[in-house]
């Protein structure tokens, strides 16, 4: 007779995992913060949920996204602003600025496709 022994992850080893990703994600944000930008070919494609706690941003901007949205920091971001729980950032969208501010907890994806990370 074999026992039926459902394993629980009572560490929840999932969200420790998305914890430390977040870290690697506000690392990356506090270096493209820096004064010397980006370097070499690094960019970020960063997806977040919208309407997550916190986002913010322009109510018709987030509006034409009602789940996700991704944004690219390459060349033309300003005023990065990584914080302890969130990062703000400028974009422009059809040429005009636009500041979003969005809690890490709310990103969904990362990936620097300059080293397949």
């Amino acid at each position: 007779m074999t026992q039926d022994r459902t394993v629980r992850d009572e560490m929840h080893y999932d969200v420790l995992a998305q914890d430390a990703l977040r870290g690697v994600v506000k690392a990356a944000l506090k270096l493209a913060a820096s004064p010397e930008g980006l370097p070499g070919d690094h960019h970020f494609y960063i997806t977040f949920k919208t309407k997550a706690a916190g986002v913010s941003g322009p109510a018709d901007l987030l509006g034409k996204y009602p789940d996700e949205m991704t944004i690219v920091l390459q060349h033309r971001y300003k005023d990065p602003a990584p914080g302890e729980t969130f990062f703000a950032v400028t974009l422009s969208f059809d040429g005009v600025p636009r500041r979003l501010s969005i809690p890490y907890a709310a990103v969904t994806r990362f990936y620097d496709p300059s080293v397949q990370f």
